[in-house]
């Protein structure tokens, strides 16, 4: 004997509640409760290029290395760029405001980055890609969902 589902009152076999029935009026706290972590944890290591905090060296010596170091013709405007990206698309991605172009910039420049781990294997920890590329996926999650219900662009609606 098998027990059909019941999908009109969240309850699965034997009466006992599905996980949908239990968590599903959170999802939209869970979506943004990531959202804001991944624009908020981006923030920091824009600052650090932009500004020279959190222990940082600023425009002028990131700009420097990436020229030096990365082969960048211009490290200057590579460094204000992925500076740029991580705060202020960082700063978007977290108030859900303009949250699938900000995804777009995010995704695209952590792409850029980990180009410059691949030798170094998949450990992050060895300096690989694994890091860069998971960054990647999440904002690039947030380019196909938008930001959801508890955003600024829901606020203001804004779609696109």
């Amino acid at each position: 004997m098998t027990t059909a589902i019941n999908t009109t009152d969240n309850t699965g076999p034997f009466g006992l509640p599905t996980l949908e029935g239990l968590v599903g009026q959170f999802k939209d706290v869970g979506d943004l409760a990531v959202r804001v972590a991944a624009g908020a944890f981006l923030m920091p290591h824009g600052a650090q290029k932009l500004f020279g905090a959190f222990g940082g060296y600023g425009l002028e010596a990131t700009g420097q290395f990436f020229q030096t170091q990365l082969g960048f013709s211009n490290g200057y405007l590579a460094a204000l760029g992925a500076g740029s990206v991580e705060f202020f698309a960082g700063l978007a991605l977290a108030l859900g405001l303009f949250t699938r172009s900000a995804g777009i910039a995010i995704t695209v420049m952590l792409l850029v980055a980990s180009t410059f781990h691949f030798g170094a294997g998949f450990f992050w920890t060895d300096g690989g890609w694994e890091y860069p590329i998971l960054w990647a996926l999440l904002a690039a999650s947030f380019v196909v969902k938008g930001g959801g219900r508890f955003s600024l662009d829901a606020k203001l609606g804004i779609k696109y």
